[in-house]
């Protein structure tokens, strides 16, 4: 709630800004241009409830922590061949309308189950499976061994979206807005698709890819545009993740995992609009509605 409220604040605000300053018409219009970015993020996550199901094992750790996995800074953000290693955002968008786009691609996030820490245990363990637990158990405290149990999506903690985004323009600089401050609110939803590795009771699987479950989110953000097609942006974001059913063994499609979270995230990206329908600035002046092309 406290986030819809923020975003709700800032819609209010690029608003208000946007009608105060921009009542006159600008040199462009967005409709019919395209755009594409990337860059990297951070991301935190709520505490939650993990269930975990397989061969003689059904129970939950409540209260779970988990943490993202910023890659160092180093040359592997200038190796085309690693840029995906990284915590990384891909984007494309299609303006539909002036300062209106719809938006397709997804965010690289990394979920790593943090190590030490205590947790409540609720459900059974069959004798055998696991020299951590053995038995039945209701909201008992437990400490996580790293060497006993470990859960992560940190190939991936996919999260694949769809959204339509609003631009609102805050601030133009030159004639031809050579230089640009833009706000955008953008509102999503998508699938989850990670990469799960899974370590308990002896056996450690890796990268086990399933279709997991759903997202929805809300990406307010700031854009500097330059010459009307490179710019920078950044996102505070924030949303929830439901994981209905991740895969954790790849030969075993009864053992799954079930999750539910709130998250928020940060990113900066860069990227470039391609514009193939400008206004002209005399024509707008004097009521003319001709467009001139251009790239």
């Amino acid at each position: 709630m406290r986030l819809l409220s923020t975003v709700g604040l800032i819609i209010i605000f690029f608003f208000s800004i946007e009608n105060t300053l921009f009542s006159q018409h600008l040199n462009q219009t967005d409709k019919g241009g395209f755009y594409l970015y990337w860059g990297y993020n951070r991301s935190a996550y709520t505490k939650s409830s993990l269930r975990l199901v397989g061969p003689g094992y059904d129970f939950r750790l409540n209260e779970l922590k988990a943490e993202d996995r910023p890659e160092k800074v180093s040359l592997v953000y200038l190796n085309p061949k690693k840029i995906t290693i990284p915590q990384f955002n891909v984007r494309m968008g299609y303006f539909f309308m002036d300062k209106w786009a719809v938006t397709f691609g997804y965010d690289h996030m990394k979920y790593i189950m943090r190590h030490p820490q205590t947790v409540k245990i609720k459900g059974h363990v069959d004798p055998g499976v696991s020299t951590l637990w053995n038995g039945d158990y209701n909201n008992q405290e437990t400490e996580l061994p790293y060497n006993q149990i470990h859960y992560e999506n940190s190939d991936g903690n996919n999260y694949i979206r769809f959204g339509v985004a609003r631009y609102f323009d805050l601030l133009s600089v030159g004639e031809k807005n050579w230089f640009r401050i833009r706000g955008v609110v953008e509102g999503t939803v998508g699938f989850l698709l990670p990469f799960n590795d899974l370590d308990f009771g002896g056996k450690k699987n890796l990268k086990t890819i399933s279709v997991s479950g759903y997202g929805i989110s809300l990406h307010p953000g700031l854009r500097l545009e330059f010459f009307n097609h490179l710019f920078f942006e950044g996102h505070f974001s924030g949303g929830f993740l439901h994981h209905v059913r991740v895969r954790t063994r790849p030969d075993d499609k009864s053992s799954f995992a079930r999750q539910a979270y709130g998250f928020i995230e940060t990113d900066f990206v860069f990227g470039y609009t391609w514009r193939f329908n400008r206004k002209k600035y005399d024509a707008l002046k004097t009521g003319n509605k001709e467009d001139g092309a251009f790239l």
